[in-house]
C-alpha cells in the first residue's frame, strides 16, 4: 500500500448507498479502511457490513479528527448524507483502487 494513503482523517464507511453509515478517524486511512474490508474487529462494521469508504476529510493533527468524528456522529442522518452527497453524489468507493486485487487480506467491497 502507498504511503500517500497514510494520513491523519476523519471518515465516513457505508454498507452501500443510503445504507448503514460508520464514522471513525485515525492516523492511518489506508490501513484503517483495510481493517473495515477485512472485518479484521468484531463490531458494529462487521456486523453491518460497512466496507465502502464513502467520504472522508484529512486533518494535520489527531486531536482535530476525534473532534470531528464526534460532532458527526451527532448529527442527523440527512446532514450526513448531505455531507456525503455534496462530494461523492454517486457514493462511489473512494478506496477501490487501493489496494490490489490479489491480496489476500481484502476483498472488494459491494
Amino acid at each position: 500500500m502507498g504511503t500517500h494513503r497514510l494520513f491523519i482523517a476523519t471518515y465516513i464507511m457505508a454498507s452501500g448507498r443510503n445504507g448503514t453509515l460508520y464514522t471513525g478517524s485515525t492516523a492511518d486511512l489506508g490501513t484503517r479502511v483495510l481493517q473495515h474490508r477485512s472485518g479484521v474487529f468484531e463490531g458494529f462494521t462487521k456486523q453491518h457490513l460497512c466496507t465502502r469508504l464513502v467520504w472522508f476529510e484529512r486533518h494535520a493533527w489527531m486531536v482535530e479528527a476525534i473532534a470531528r468524528e464526534k460532532r458527526i456522529k451527532h448529527w442527523l442522518r440527512d446532514w450526513k448524507l448531505a455531507l456525503i452527497e455534496a462530494e461523492n453524489p454517486d457514493w462511489l468507493d473512494l478506496a477501490a483502487d487501493w489496494y490490489p486485487a490479489d491480496d489476500p487480506r481484502w476483498s472488494k467491497s459491494s
